[in-house]
């Protein structure tokens, strides 16, 4: 059984039953299921810093899927900082990966987080933080979001 889950009963049993654990959805009642794009967006902090510092392609994909939800903004850029305040103070500086990192979330990220995103690279004058903000710069993410008035 599901740690947190309800007794499924006899109307849980079966293929159903072992689908939704293999999910890890969970029901509350027998007419309201959870919905599983919401609990897939659902992390922490520390789940978007380690998925930051990972960066593979089953990473990349579910940060975009965070970046869709405008409810998970605060915790994406508090993942954010955790992830280059641990780049901060490693003992070794991979700024190429920083500047990769910048560069991949200016591009991905939607328009209304681009200027929370900017302010958190440039919350520090440590290199790590310069690293990633040189890979944002690059990406264009702030021009495209909000292009110049034409004067």
């Amino acid at each position: 059984m599901i740690p947190g889950s309800m007794s499924f009963g006899r109307h849980g049993s079966g293929k159903g039953r072992r689908l939704q654990r293999a999910c890890g959805l969970v029901i509350t009642d027998k007419r309201r299921e959870t919905n599983m794009s919401s609990m897939a967006t659902i992390g922490t902090r520390e789940s978007v810093a380690d998925a930051l510092n990972g960066f593979s392609d089953e990473n990349k994909s579910w940060l975009q899927l965070m970046m869709e939800n405008p409810k998970s903004d605060d915790v994406l850029l508090d993942g954010l900082h955790l992830f280059l305040d641990r780049a901060s103070e490693s003992r070794f500086l991979n700024s190429l990966k920083l500047q990769k990192t910048g560069e991949w979330i200016g591009n991905t990220a939607p328009g209304r987080i681009q200027i929370r995103l900017m302010e958190a690279a440039k919350s520090s004058q440590h290199p790590a933080y310069q690293a990633f903000r040189e890979g944002l710069v690059r990406s264009g993410g702030m021009e495209r979001a909000y292009p110049k008035a034409p004067v």
